[in-house]
């Protein structure tokens, strides 16, 4: 409705838009999409939404502006072309090279109230050649005058064409040969349109032919491009010399809109040189449009063009046309002039006011429905306000008139003047129950002078909705029940209340909680909770669930509550052992009170069922246990040597009523210590051995055996040789084997003490030591002596070794010494002997009354037959100390010491004679010789036993054998020199005692 206003309610109005606020203007972007016209149904134009970054999830698409030629995917938001077909001739276009299709779409977010985006777009058209260009007429007539000037041009009406840009008319061109030699045709361009010009190329004589038919051809600039022709008839005319010239080739004016009838707007003037009716001129519209023929009138005489029909700049806002002027001649001659006219607006538009639903919410006979709990600033409605007018004229300003919770806000940036769009928003939460209906009224005003104004209503219902939840009396709901219930009892109640009213507030009662069903169900109408099975409190004892009251309001509200079943106990279970049996292991020789194990006893009740109190069963005194701790101590020490294993019961006991009580078997082993040295039982200490001297190497000559009470480790036994072993002779096995390792030689004859170490292998070790006796000898004759000689072992200290005889040794020392003492002799008898020649020597160069003689010499070295058995009395010398036995390796030493001096092979011992510087017959001179010379011949018996046999006879004498030095029985005479035999090592006993004393120790 559109109201025309004067001062006062001019004043009226500024006074309403000082006091609504403005909506100030919110930034948004447009798009811009091409597509040619004529195109199939559901064509992909694009997709607004992700052109501007938009979300697609969630997202509501509603095409608000755009229909019928276009769609919108409400999901996904693409944009699509609808059944009817898009023809860009057909459509009002603002400008013949941009024909554009304007769109609106709204989008909202589904999950969540918010402000709808809208979207604004263009979508341009672009042109198809589907338009074939043609003339007005199929025949086109001219006129020429008769001997026209070659080169002249005559302007031919040009065609048309729908199409436009490059789709247009784009060429003009005469086909056949007629034309050929009078006329050609040239194409110019005024204005960026294509005007087709006819030249006469030669004479013309109406006399001659006055008439030519040629066909004109006009092709547009499509691919493929389109052509029609039609017939140029050319009549011959008289000559008629100047043609009509306008004053200016274009000419511009401006009318304002709803101008009076007869408004003169502009005159085109052309003049003509011509006389007479050759230079009268007439106009008349060319090319000029149909709005042009129907609200201008051109005056063919003065030139004038008037308003003759009401001028509307929304309808119109600009004439461009072409006028030609022609005189009236019999052949006439024409100019043409371009014409713009421009339509002044002027403010006879009052706003326009369209009101339309937004997203979701949609209007039905001006109602609008919108529910009570939407957000602030939710949209209601989109509102449009436009103005045909321009400029100052269309400038809008939008308010809302009244006391409501309603206001607008810009909903586009991209809004012109003439086009405003708002959101119309709530401003504050509404209530169903304090208003339920709201009449606003939008009211525009332009800025025009006078200014105009429009408004518009729109009735907003207000929904009741379920907006409040139910809520339980309490938040917490605990119930305590025992176990080994019986099932499908009742066991608790709950109720909530709703503050809706009807369907919002009938609730219906369940149980959220998934884990619990089967055990627990609730009725869905009075809220009553039963247990359908038999609750263990040993499994869980305490249950916790939801439980849910909805009400039937759309869409429902819920509203919950915790409800907590605490099990009580009650003793219905034994205490249990944590293994069926126990066994432990302790060393021996722990002291009383130790702790030996712990056990571990639970019982599945709670509280006072489930306090254990353990007993060892039966108590025999020797164990018992602490309770709290499960450790069971000893009240015995262990000996695992008398005892290695106990076993008993442990009994447990609840206290419950009636208490139960459960037994575990409970094995003490005993775990060996080394505590025990191992003991020797063969051979005895004061035992011994005899081996024969020829016993192979590597035979067992003896067995050490041993025992060790302890077991495992601690009684494996290891037996060594760790004393009275020097020359090696001997060896003992780990298994205690003592076998002869070397042989046995002459030094190795007698008793062997071996100390023998048997050791186990306990951690510390504990070991004994054994005496391993080994007689070596020929033959077993003194069984006594080697007894006696076992009892000088026993009390011999263990450091020192007794190992074969040790006056073999000995006798090798006395040896050693008695031939350092022949050596000396020797060497000083051979001095004497050399001083004696010396002086012999001399005595007989002296000439003195006695020379040596043969005889005497005979007599010296010669020895004298005498008894042996005559006996002489001799002065006993000391005996000289006994030296140690020589082994049977060092028998070469002995012989290089006896200097040949000793013939084992004669049985008579050679005797060396020294011859004195004295009287030979001095009877005493002899006696001293022969008792104290300490030069006295050395005499070697045949009687002294060899090496091997001396040694047998060592091991046979007491120790207190020594060497006897003895006088020579054999006598040299009153006038020899006596001599001294001395003997080495002579035997304490003669042949037959030692023979007596063999033949007894092999009995």
């Amino acid at each position: 409705m559109d109201f025309s206003f004067g001062p006062v309610f001019a004043g009226l109005v500024s006074l309403l838009l000082s006091l609504w606020p403005v909506p100030v203007c919110r930034a948004q972007s447009s798009v811009k999409f091409s597509l040619p016209e004529e195109q199939p149904p559901n064509t992909l134009i694009g997709n607004p939404g992700e052109t501007l970054g938009l979300q697609k999830n969630n997202r509501l698409f509603k095409l608000e502006v755009g229909k019928p030629y276009l769609r919108v995917d409400e999901t996904g938001g693409n944009l699509y072309t609808t059944e009817t077909p898009i023809d860009r001739e057909g459509m009002s276009c603002e400008s013949p090279m941009e024909c554009f299709l304007e769109f609106e779409i709204s989008v909202t977010n589904t999950l969540h109230q918010t402000v709808p985006v809208l979207v604004e777009g263009k979508v341009l058209i672009q042109d198809v050649n589907d338009n074939t260009p043609s003339f007005n007429s199929p025949v086109i007539s001219i006129s020429i005058p008769e001997h026209t000037t070659p080169g002249t041009i005559v302007n031919i009406p040009t065609a048309t064409d729908r199409d436009a840009g490059t789709n247009g008319v784009a060429s003009y061109e005469l086909i056949g040969t007629e034309a050929h030699g009078l006329f050609s045709l040239q194409v110019a361009e005024e204005h960026g349109e294509k005007l087709p010009q006819l030249i006469v190329t030669g004479r013309l004589d109406r006399e001659q032919r006055d008439t030519y038919d040629l066909s004109i051809r006009v092709v547009d600039g499509g691919r493929p491009s389109r052509a029609s022709t039609a017939i140029l008839r050319i009549a011959v005319l008289d000559i008629n010399d100047n043609a009509p010239k306008f004053e200016r080739s274009s000419y511009e004016g401006t009318v304002e809109e709803n101008s009076s009838v007869g408004t003169s707007i502009l005159q085109v003037r052309a003049t003509d040189l011509d006389l007479g009716e050759n230079s009268q001129i007439e106009y008349t519209f060319a090319q000029a449009a149909e709005s042009a023929h129907r609200l201008l009138r051109l005056d063919k005489s003065s030139g004038w063009i008037t308003v003759q029909g009401p001028v509307d700049r929304e309808q119109v806002s600009q004439f461009k046309f072409f006028v030609h002027a022609r005189d009236k001649a019999p052949i006439p001659k024409q100019d043409r002039a371009a014409v713009v006219i421009t339509v002044r607006d002027r403010n006879d538009n009052a706003p326009t006011i369209e009101i339309r639903g937004i997203g979701l919410v949609t209007h039905k006979d001006g109602v609008a429905n919108i529910d009570e709990d939407v957000p602030i600033d939710s949209p209601v409605a989109l509102v449009q306000v436009s103005d045909r007018d321009e400029g100052e004229n269309a400038a809008v300003t939008c308010i809302v008139a009244g006391d409501v919770p309603f206001q607008l806000k810009p909903a586009s940036e991209s809004s012109s003047e003439r086009k405003k769009k708002f959101f119309l928003q709530t401003t504050t939460n509404l209530d169903y129950e304090s208003v339920r209906e709201y009449l606003i009224e939008i009211v525009a005003v332009d800025s025009g002078n006078p200014p105009l104004s429009s408004s518009n209503t729109l009735k907003v219902q207000v929904v009741d909705v379920n907006d409040n939840a139910p809520v339980f009396t309490q938040n917490v709901i605990r119930v305590s029940m025992h176990e080994n219930n019986q099932p499908y009892i009742p066991i608790v109640r709950v109720e909530a209340t709703d503050a809706d009213s009807g369907s919002n507030a009938e609730l219906t009662y369940s149980l959220s909680d998934s884990s619990i069903q089967g055990l627990f169900d609730i009725n869905p109408d009075t809220g009553e909770i039963k247990v359908n099975s038999i609750l263990d409190r040993e499994q869980q004892e305490h249950y916790e669930f939801k439980v849910t009251a909805a009400d039937k309001g759309t869409p429902s509200l819920k509203g919950t509550a915790t409800v907590v079943v605490n099990v009580l106990d009650e003793n219905d279970n034994d205490p249990k052992f944590m293994l069926n049996s126990y066994s432990f292991s302790v060393r021996e020789n722990l002291p009383p009170s130790s702790p030996v194990g712990m056990v571990t006893v639970s019982d599945a009740d709670k509280d006072v069922n489930a306090q254990v109190t353990l007993f060892v069963h039966p108590d025999n005194g020797e164990f018992e246990i602490q309770n709290g701790t499960g450790t069971i101590l000893s009240r015995v020490s262990f000996d695992r040597e008398r005892q290695n294993t106990y076993t008993f019961q442990l009994k447990a006991v609840d206290g419950g009523t009636p208490p139960r009580s459960a037994y575990v078997s409970v094995t003490i082993n005993v775990l060996d210590e080394n505590d025990n040295t191992p003991f020797i039982t063969q051979p005895s200490n004061s035992s011994f051995q005899h081996i024969n001297p020829l016993t192979a190497i590597g035979a067992s000559v003896e067995q050490v055996k041993a025992e060790d009470m302890d077991i495992g480790a601690n009684a494996n036994l290891t037996y060594s040789i760790v004393g009275g072993n020097p020359f090696d002779l001997f060896q003992i096995s780990p298994g205690g084997s003592v076998t002869l390792e070397k042989e046995i030689l002459r030094r190795h004859y007698g008793l062997h003490r071996l100390v023998v170490r048997v050791k186990d292998g306990g951690t510390p070790a504990r070991f004994a030591t054994a005496l391993v006796h080994i007689y070596v000898n020929d033959t077993m004759g003194n069984v006594s002596h080697v007894e006696a000689l076992v009892g000088h072992s026993l009390n011999t200290p263990l450091d020192v070794d007794i190992a074969g005889d040790p006056e073999y040794e000995k006798s090798k020392q006395r040896s050693n010494v008695l031939f350092g003492v022949i050596a000396g002799i020797i060497a000083v008898i051979l001095v004497i002997v050399i001083v004696v020649l010396i002086r012999y020597c001399r005595q007989k160069e002296a000439k003195s009354g006695y020379q040596a003689g043969k005889k005497e010499n005979k007599d010296l070295y010669a020895p004298k037959q005498t008894n042996k058995n005559t006996k002489h009395k001799i002065k006993k010398s000391k005996p000289p100390k006994p030296s140690k036995p020589l082994e049977d390796d060092e028998t070469g030493t002995q012989r290089g010491l006896q200097f040949n001096l000793i013939n084992e092979s004669s049985s008579d011992s050679p005797r060396i004679h020294l011859p004195l510087n004295c009287n030979p017959g001095s009877p005493d001179l002899g006696r001293h010789y022969r008792s104290n010379s300490p030069l006295p011949s050395i005499q070697l018996h045949p009687q002294s036993p060899t090496a091997g046999k001396k040694h047998q006879v060592v091991q046979d004498l007491p120790a207190t054998n020594t060497f006897v030095g003895t006088g020579d029985n054999n006598s040299t005479g009153s006038d020899q020199y006596s001599d001294y035999s001395y003997k080495t090592n002579p035997p304490k006993y003669n042949k037959q005692e030692v023979r007596m004393f063999l033949t007894t120790s092999q009995v």
